[in-house]
């Protein structure tokens, strides 16, 4: 007979597998990053994690551990980022650049739904494609699927979709801008607009300049605050439908009835955790100096996540898709660049 464990001991034991594999595949995806910055850490984790998986039989002694990071860690690392966040700083980028950023996060959202839409996506890759161009790539894929609860092959068609452009944005754009003549306030807001994770917004901008990688991350961290509304947009929705659903099949329409919805329900906890976080970065409570060890380590929970996630996609899963992801992802890459050059040139930034 066994000695047998208290339940959250027992369940801690039989996550500590996976969430060991995952760790240690953060820490070798975090060697390649710092090797191959363009890259970057999380992409490698997830692609380790990818590799691994088409070797490992499902129900193995890594899948608890492995599932759980790929929720919990994904949404404490989101938390994590938002100490870096200060509404201070998002002040100081003025009102003039707000068009830009809100116009660009509606064009990126429509057009993943037309355009996912006619190549016949699932609408959660459409989601996260959406939201990963829209606002800032990885970051907001983690907190999208904590309230979609998308399935892990699709997270990896956004990752990687994201990762594709990204790489080709900080290659391409310091040569555009230039071919351009674009000052380095707006070749900042076009970095911090149209390209997507915050590394390669720093990459491709202080390519072109200084300047214009000061004025881009800070551009960049403002888009980052779109997670908040859209997420509670898109948890709102997802439980519309799972109230709707109930009251079809005459289960819990009397206690929530469609037209009604509890907050509680919708709104994620480590969101309102990660509006403190931005709350507390903004009184100024975290040192300076302390931000750029929070940002690695942000990076480095996003990666132990993601290699999760990695773990629990399968490559067969993944071909079905094809190329169709690539080609949503590649549409709205070059609307939402286009689009930030044409509101420029509207609103006089450009």
């Amino acid at each position: 007979m066994g000695l047998g464990l208290p339940g959250s001991l027992a369940v801690m034991k039989k996550r500590l597998p996976g969430l060991g594999l995952c760790v240690a595949i953060a820490l070798v995806a975090t060697g390649l990053g710092a090797l191959v910055p363009v890259v970057g850490a999380p992409v490698f984790g997830i692609v380790i994690g990818a590799v691994l998986a088409a070797f490992l039989k499902p129900g193995t002694v890594t899948d608890a551990g492995a599932a759980w990071s790929g929720k919990y860690v994904l949404q404490a690392s989101v938390v994590v980022f938002g100490t870096g966040l200060s509404i201070v700083e998002v002040l100081r980028t003025g009102w003039h650049s707000l068009p830009v950023m809100l116009g660009t996060l509606a064009i990126a959202l429509l057009g993943a739904w037309l355009i996912g839409r006619a190549l016949g996506l699932d609408g959660d890759v459409r989601t996260l494609i959406g939201v990963g161009t829209g606002i800032c790539g990885a970051s907001a894929i983690a907190a999208t699927q904590s309230v979609i609860r998308a399935k892990s092959s699709d997270v990896a068609y956004a990752i990687g979709t994201i990762f594709t452009f990204n790489v080709i944005a900080v290659v391409t754009f310091p040569f555009i801008g230039r071919a351009l003549g674009m000052s380095d306030h707006s070749f900042g807001l076009w970095a911090g607009t149209a390209i997507n994770d915050t590394s390669s917004v720093v990459a491709a901008s202080f390519s072109f300049s200084a300047a214009a990688g000061a004025y881009g991350i800070v551009v960049k961290l403002t888009r980052t605050l779109m997670i908040v509304p859209i997420t509670v947009a898109l948890a709102l929705y997802k439980r519309r439908q799972e109230v709707r659903a109930d009251a079809a099949a005459g289960g819990a329409a009397a206690e929530e009835p469609p037209g009604r919805i509890s907050w509680n329900k919708v709104v994620p906890m480590f969101l309102v955790w990660f509006l403190v976080a931005v709350l507390v970065d903004s009184l100024g409570v975290i040192p300076q100096a302390w931000h750029p060890y929070l940002s690695q380590l942000g990076t480095f929970m996003i990666t132990v996540a993601l290699a999760g996630i990695g773990l629990g996609t399968r490559v067969g899963v993944l071909r079905q898709a094809g190329l169709r992801p690539l080609v949503l992802g590649a549409s709205l890459w070059v609307l939402v660049a286009l689009s930030s050059l044409g509101l420029q040139a509207a609103t006089h930034t450009l």
